[in-house]
């Protein structure tokens, strides 16, 4: 059962990163001033918070 868990926050924690990646990459790609940088950098601040959160989980789950 743990290993599932694990195998779950695993893959959870991958989308998370792939979904900080691409927020990076287009704030990256965005140029100065513009209307949606606000918005990207809300979504990016929530992802990055979210990547943290599970890897956390991730470590506890391995420490049991």
């Amino acid at each position: 059962m743990l290993t599932m868990s694990i195998r779950i926050l695993a893959r959870e924690l991958y989308r998370v990163m792939k979904e900080v990646e691409r927020l990076e990459k287009e704030l990256e790609d965005l140029a100065p001033g513009a209307s949606r940088r606000d918005e990207l950098e809300r979504q990016l601040f929530a992802a990055r918070a979210e990547e943290r959160r599970i890897k956390a989980m991730l470590e506890g789950a391995k420490a049991d």
